[in-house]
């Protein structure tokens, strides 16, 4: 599956992953491959990307996430450090 987070000003992320974990405003939800039709808004927080072995965190300040036939593109408000 296709993984892309977006902020108003860069490209964040871009690829294939296995599994995404995000912070969603109902609570906290998990993506993977097959995951059916979604639209979201995100709390600020850790959203955790799984590809393979790896696990990469991106911290967001919200926002908002749209699952479409294994395709994933995540529209941050902003990127913390």
């Amino acid at each position: 599956m296709f993984l892309e987070i977006l902020t108003p000003d860069k490209k964040i992320f871009e690829g294939d992953v296995d599994a995404v974990q995000f912070p969603g405003a109902a609570g906290s939800f998990e993506v993977l491959k097959g995951h059916s039709a979604l639209i979201s808004t995100l709390n600020k927080g850790n959203i955790r990307i799984r590809t393979g072995k790896e696990l990469k965190n991106v911290v967001v300040g919200g926002g908002l996430v749209e699952v479409l036939q294994d395709k994933i593109t995540v529209l941050a408000s902003s990127v913390l450090v």
